[in-house]
């Protein structure tokens, strides 16, 4: 992104955002009324705890045809058909990451050996095109996939945010937005990251994306903050044009009383799937997470199951999301 383009964005979009500018008929509270805590719940569920313990290449559930992260693809695909969308597969080549039982035991994944073998995994996109300005592109995503060297359920880590962005499809599946909107689920717990081939891509392409938000362990936090049932939600951001987004969740939280207790911190450098397309040019991303630093006691481990979810911490969040996107969405 030029920094023209990315002056103009600051100037046109920031403004009438951050002044908690809404359009005259605000539809954002009715979209928010339909984010539904049954369909996120029965989302992690599946994807956590059963049928599919696991979302991985390495690993097939006994019985069944394909490893646990083809399943996942076919789920997610299925549930999008349903809504009307297509899907766009984008493939890629990964390897498991092996373990290292010697790291600390939150961070335990090492380099797969040389002769490990290569799976085929894919980014799956779905897409709104947007009536107006359809050249400007706000995207969303979640990494779908569990941990490749360890058998953990992922539940926080990420059937969440997989489930949440695909629960904000479905709400909009019939919103006709004046932007385009594209959902995006990518690999994070398999090497390479498939979100960097996603950035890559979308770079050479010469995609407009004004806006990135990438929705991460939404919900996860500390035995301290569930045992006082806090609701917690921080926005991460690594560039300038980051902040105006990590603002934006602030004043949508609050002007739809939401309920989050939203922070924001500044990373030092690039991280996570947002930080894939920071690093190719995309500067205007954020992700949403449940904690910073992570803070869930059961991080990247076996206890990361779907009963231990805060389905109401992920609605909300889930909720303030979708806030934030159809105030980019909905801005002169």
């Amino acid at each position: 992104m030029t920094c023209s383009i990315i002056c103009l964005l600051c100037a046109v979009l920031t403004p009438a955002l951050l002044r908690g500018a809404a359009p005259s008929a605000d539809i954002i509270p009715e979209f928010l009324g339909q984010i539904d805590e049954g369909h996120l719940r029965n989302g992690i569920f599946h994807l956590a705890k059963d049928p599919l313990p696991f979302r991985k290449v390495n690993f097939t559930v006994p019985g069944h045809a394909h490893n646990s992260l083809e399943e996942t693809d076919a789920w997610i695909q299925d549930q999008l058909a349903g809504w009307g969308y297509g899907v766009e597969r984008e493939a890629c080549e990964v390897q498991a990451f092996a373990c290292n039982p010697q790291k600390p035991i939150h961070h335990t994944y090492a380099p797969p050996p040389p002769d490990a073998p290569k799976y085929p995994a894919y980014n799956l996109y779905a897409k709104m095109t947007g009536r107006r300005l359809p050249a400007e592109i706000i995207l969303l995503l979640a990494h779908k996939d569990s941990q490749s060297w360890t058998d953990s359920p992922g539940a926080y880590d990420n059937s969440v945010g997989t489930v949440a962005i695909l629960e904000i499809a479905r709400v909009l599946a019939g919103y006709a937005s004046e932007r385009s909107i594209w959902f995006l689920w990518c690999n994070e717990e398999h090497t390479p990251w498939t979100s960097v081939a996603a950035a890559a891509e979308c770079r050479r392409r010469g995609d407009n994306l004004i806006a990135i938000l990438n929705v991460d362990s939404i919900g996860g936090k500390s035995d301290d903050d569930i045992a006082a049932r806090r609701k917690t939600n921080v926005t991460l951001f690594t560039t300038p044009e980051g902040r105006t987004l990590a603002d934006l969740m602030a004043e949508v939280n609050d002007a739809y009383r939401i309920g989050l207790i939203q922070s924001s911190a500044q990373r030092k450098s690039p991280g996570d799937d947002d930080g894939s397309f920071v690093k190719a040019g995309y500067t205007r991303a954020i992700a949403n997470i449940g904690s910073y630093p992570y803070l869930d006691a059961e991080y990247h481990l076996a206890g990361d199951t779907a009963d231990r979810v805060d389905i109401v911490n992920v609605r909300m969040a889930t909720q303030a999301t979708l806030a934030a996107v159809l105030r980019l969405d909905r801005a002169p």
